[in-house]
This record gives structure tokens, C-alpha cells and sequence, in this order.
């Protein structure tokens, strides 16, 4: 029991740091670390990666508060681009959650480590947008936002594996797509994790301590260590240069990805 709970805060610490600095609401932590710790308990593998990800999502609705609250103090978050994302953030990420309710928590993985290689090819070779281009219109923020929403609550990442690159390329500095990033993924982490309780509600493979695909014990030790680490992530974004920063949000994908693959 000792060690359950001291993994679940070590979980916490690193989700939390990396919400802060990249926007990514942690997820791509959390949930393999959920995954092994899972493993070790017997969970059954048939809802093991669902609860992962339902447990990630409700855990970033409680460090993405820091986190962008952080960065909405030190001006790096878009409202304008915010608000155009949300209707689209809000349905994508109810749409995400049923989707993966019907993947096998296998084949939810092997997508999950795809995914996150392509992104991070996407942000080394991708060419780099100018600062003053011109914002997309409402229609196509609308759409960026449900399909990153969908993604976003598939996986359990909160949003900031696609948000970061999409706002990159609308012309925001990388310490503004990390800040907006941070704020786009409270809405798809409280949508998608409400979610995926109802669509688990009553599963006969849950353990103990699960409320549908939420594990109960995880979500508590996860928050108590990673909102206060989410504020050495944001003091670390605002200290690193922007190069630095991309580069290493692209090495992280790609080692996470392997994880998943391997």
C-alpha cells in the first residue's frame, strides 16, 4: 500500500512539472506511468488503459488550474484564440471518450505511441510560421479545436501535443501556444473525464476504488504532489528559450512514443 500511494506521488511530481512547462496537462506521463503501477496491481487489461486515461483526465482538471493560472499572470495565454477553440474543444473531447470506449485497451496504446511520434516529427521538420500572420477564422478554430479535443481526451493528454504545434503555426511564440495550450486543456480534461465515469459506470472489471474509468486512490496522490509542481513547470517555461523548449517538448514525444510501440 506504501508503494502504491509513493508511486501515485511520483506520478504527480513529474505530470505536474510537465504541465507547467510544455501545456501538455501531463498526460503523456500519467498515463503510462498509471499503466505500470495498474500492471503491478492485476487490473484486467481490458480497462486498464481506459482507466489510465479517464484517471489522467480528471487529474488535469486539477493541475491545469495551476498551470494556467500561472500562466495567465505572466500574460502568455490568447484569450481570443481560447474562446474561438472552446465549442470545438468541448465536443471533440465527448467524442474522443466514446471512441475509445470502443478500442481494446491495446490497440488504444499502439495508437497512442503513433500519434505522439507523428507530432513530434511534425514539430522538428515542420516549417516555422511567421509571428504576424494573420489568425485563422472562427470556422477553422472550430474545427482544430474538436479535432484536438477528440485526440486529446483518446489519449488522456489534455491537449497540449496538438494545441502547441496548431498554435505555433497560427503565429504564437512558443511561451504563448505553451500558456493558451495550458488553458485549451481544463475544458477537454473536465468534459472528457465526467465522460469517461458515465460511460464506465457499473464495469465489472473495475477494482476497488475506481468511479467508472477513474481510479479514485491514483486521482487523490496524483494532485496532492502535482499542483505545486506544476508551478515549477510554468517558472521553468518563462526562464528556457524558445528553441530549447521545442526541441526538448519533440524529444519527449518521440521517447514516449517508442515506450508505447516497444
Amino acid at each position: 500500500m506504501i508503494e502504491m500511494w509513493l508511486s501515485y506521488f511520483g506520478v504527480g511530481i513529474a505530470g505536474g512539472i510537465l504541465a507547467g512547462l510544455y501545456g501538455i496537462g501531463g498526460g503523456m506521463v500519467i498515463v503510462p506511468s498509471l499503466m505500470a503501477v495498474f500492471a503491478v496491481q492485476q487490473v484486467s487489461p481490458e480497462v486498464a488503459m481506459h482507466l489510465a486515461v479517464g484517471t489522467s483526465l480528471a487529474t488535469i482538471s486539477i493541475t491545469g488550474i495551476s498551470s494556467t493560472w500561472g500562466h495567465v499572470r505572466r500574460g502568455s495565454v490568447r484569450r481570443d484564440w481560447l474562446m474561438a477553440l472552446l465549442p470545438g474543444l468541448v465536443i471533440g473531447a465527448v467524442l474522443g471518450v466514446f471512441v475509445a470506449g470502443a478500442l481494446s485497451g491495446g490497440r488504444l496504446g499502439m495508437l497512442f505511441g503513433i500519434f505522439l511520434l507523428l507530432v513530434a516529427m511534425r514539430l522538428v521538420l515542420g516549417r516555422s510560421t511567421p509571428a504576424n500572420r494573420t489568425s485563422p477564422s472562427s470556422p477553422k478554430m472550430i474545427t482544430a479545436g474538436a479535432v484536438i479535443g477528440s485526440v486529446s481526451a483518446l489519449f488522456g493528454i489534455g491537449g497540449g501535443t496538438l494545441n502547441v504545434p496548431w498554435l505555433l503555426r497560427c503565429g504564437a511564440s512558443m511561451t504563448q501556444a505553451v500558456g493558451t495550450s495550458a488553458a485549451c486543456g481544463l475544458p477537454i480534461a473536465v468534459v472528457g473525464a465526467v465522460t469517461f465515469i458515465i460511460t464506465g459506470w457499473g464495469n465489472a472489471q473495475l477494482p476497488p476504488g475506481a468511479i467508472g474509468f477513474v481510479m479514485l486512490p491514483a486521482f487523490i496522490g496524483i494532485v496532492v504532489t502535482s499542483v505545486p509542481s506544476a508551478r515549477v513547470g510554468v517558472m521553468l517555461a518563462h526562464r528556457l528559450p524558445s528553441r530549447v523548449l521545442k526541441l526538448s517538448f519533440a524529444v519527449l514525444l518521440t521517447v514516449v512514443g517508442l515506450g508505447f510501440l516497444i
